[in-house]
């Protein structure tokens, strides 16, 4: 993080806890909330507000949890992006349901998401793809991602061998990687309050539309 950045992040802190969270109403929407303190997040200057932990489980409901990052959001849920070889996607593959929790310290702020996943369609996933640089697509390519690895010489032996095949090509999606979409049940926000009282709003989806109400901290 540069020193303006880190400035940045020191003067927003703790933003948001005086003023608390906003009261549940019928007609609110959990997906303009969520950008707006996602856009809040950003302009605060900390590493990665795009980072968020996913928790996934077996089919037999064994969890497990890491971090990704967020590519995109709207009205039809949250995409992140892996190779379809991985541990968390064979999890998806078998139990399509995930957890989401983002945390953003500067401003004291959590956002909690539960829902149902399925794949993005390759066309979009190909779209982001062509976004990457060139040595995060030649990665996604050398990876066998969660596979048993002998030495860092093996990977980089595949890293350079990809490159030499795509030297002069443009690198394509590799037919193993791509995108999930988490369409959300239920959305929570959590905002940090003096003296541990914290604010808690939770959004449940109700067939087109969402259903509010507050918890206690």
């Amino acid at each position: 993080m540069s020193i303006k950045s880190s400035i940045k992040t020191v003067m927003t802190l703790g933003q948001g806890v005086v003023a608390g969270m906003p009261e549940a109403t019928a007609d609110a929407d959990p997906i303009d909330l969520f950008r707006s303190w996602f856009e809040a997040a950003r302009e605060s200057g900390i590493l990665l507000p795009e980072s968020t932990a996913l928790a996934t489980a077996t089919a037999e409901g064994v969890p497990s949890v890491r971090m990704v990052l967020l590519k995109d959001v709207d009205a039809h849920g949250f995409v992140f992006f892996t190779n379809y070889g991985s541990r968390k996607a064979g999890e998806l593959e078998a139990n399509p349901n995930a957890a989401l929790c983002f945390h953003w310290a500067v401003h004291q702020r959590q956002v909690r998401v539960t829902g149902t996943v399925t794949r993005v369609g390759d066309e979009e996933s190909s779209e982001y793809f062509s976004t990457r640089p060139r040595g995060s697509r030649l990665g996604a390519w050398a990876s066998k991602q969660s596979q048993p690895l002998s030495e860092r010489r093996e990977l980089e032996a595949r890293l350079e061998e990809i490159d030499e095949r795509f030297a002069h090509d443009e690198i394509p999606l590799p037919p193993f990687w791509g995108g999930y979409r988490i369409a959300p049940t239920t959305i929570e926000f959590w905002q940090g309050r003096a003296d541990r009282l914290h604010d808690r709003l939770v959004f449940t989806k109700t067939g087109s539309g969402w259903a509010t109400h507050k918890l206690y901290p």
